[in-house]
């Protein structure tokens, strides 16, 4: 029961993700730290494979102190889950069950059919590159939230093509993600140190990226457009953090470059906020995102940045306000924006200071989760209809 007296609604955030998982689970766990506890009683809850053994979620959500729990799978459609979490929803009396992938749409949607609960989805987009999500899962995933009673996308692309494949339009809402900006902070004290420990001089410019090392990321591009601009420039410097299935390829093809010495590849770190310290700039160079959270991040750390208008990019950094955006996959572009922001550091330094206030207020946690529990607020008026539906 909440201080009034009425009862709170029950909310299982629901996810499935292997490893040390992404963008995705800081806004499922810092936006559940971030809820309103007196009216909202909210348990996260991931399906974990247990052949992944470098799984890290759990050590992730003792961290932040949120209610955890998870439910073993034997393997990826291992059909004990469904009895766990059926019992999971009647124990817990979940109203409203929230899915974060295709797989815990599929999952939340029959709970919804079997159940009292009412399922609702977030949708961040459709990143895997294998065949079988391009060409099977990611169609039957539109076909499903279709079915919704309501959606949440993180970006106005997203909400246009789930309205394409089906969705009624009054049943999408966008809601970028957010970002506690009172987590981050830049310390310019740590410049040198950080510098030191990577080899880097303080005379260095230096680019920095973030993300995991897949194709959509399009690192190899970053790296072809860094080439050219780093033989003007002998002092300047790119560092990629993050690991995933292109980590070799990228390393043959630093390995290959003229300029592969002024190039680090750090692979996964878990300071990546102490890290921008150390950068000049932050690039974006992907060709699909849903709403990026290492923007989001070096908008909190008063990072300059330049990026590509990809998925809700645009929207949370504006061209010219926050950032400087150019079109995916343009390597002409991208390399003179990157310039423009290396050579005039005065309009870079203004707009990374504009990128901090607007995460501080239009893009904060808070703002987010209010948007969000509006929506669980109109889920449960309208409960009986969702039931149904």
């Amino acid at each position: 029961m909440s201080p009034t007296g009425v009862r709170k609604t029950r909310v299982l955030e629901m996810r499935s993700v292997r490893g040390t998982g992404g963008g995705p689970e800081k806004t499922i766990l810092l936006g559940t730290a971030q809820s309103s506890r007196d009216r909202f009683d909210i348990t996260v809850c991931y399906l974990r494979d247990l052949r992944d053994d470098i799984f890290a979620i759990d050590e992730w959500a003792s961290q932040v102190g949120v209610p955890y729990i998870e439910v073993h799978e034997r393997h990826s459609f291992d059909p004990r889950i469904w009895t766990a979490l059926r019992t999971l929803v009647r124990e817990r009396e979940i109203d409203i069950v929230h899915a974060h992938d295709y797989k815990t749409n599929v999952v939340a949607w029959l709970l919804g059919k079997a159940t009292n609960i009412v399922p609702l989805s977030t949708v961040h987009g459709w990143t895997g590159h294998s065949w079988r999500e391009r060409k099977v899962y990611y169609p039957a995933d539109k076909r499903v939230l279709a079915r919704f009673p309501h959606l949440v996308a993180v970006s106005e692309e997203i909400r246009q093509e789930l309205i394409r494949t089906g969705a009624k339009p009054d049943r999408v809402t966008t809601v970028l993600n957010g970002i506690d900006a009172s987590r981050f902070s830049r310390r310019p004290d740590r410049r040198g140190t950080l510098r030191s420990e990577l080899g880097l001089r303080a005379d260095d410019l230096v680019i920095g990226a973030v993300g995991r090392l897949e194709p959509q990321k399009r690192f190899d591009l970053l790296i072809e457009t860094f080439v050219p601009l780093a033989a003007a420039r002998d002092n300047l410097k790119l560092v990629i953090v993050g690991d995933g299935s292109r980590r070799e390829d990228l390393q043959r093809q630093v390995a290959f470059s003229e300029r592969g010495g002024q190039i680090l590849l750090l692979g996964h770190r878990t300071d990546v906020a102490d890290l921008h310290n150390a950068f000049d700039l932050l690039v974006q160079s992907s060709e699909y995102e849903g709403t990026p959270n290492a923007v989001l991040e070096a908008m909190a750390l008063e990072t300059p940045i330049v990026a590509t208008d990809v998925g809700g990019t645009s929207e949370i950094a504006r061209h010219g306000l926050e950032a400087l955006i150019v079109p995916a996959g343009d390597r002409v572009a991208l390399g003179h924006a990157i310039d423009e922001a290396l050579h005039n550091q005065s309009a870079a330094h203004t707009r990374a200071l504009a990128a901090r206030h607007r995460v501080e207020t239009d893009l904060s946690f808070r703002a987010r989760m209010a948007r969000l529990e509006s929506i669980y607020d109109q889920l449960m008026v309208a409960r009986p209809l969702a039931t149904s539906t």
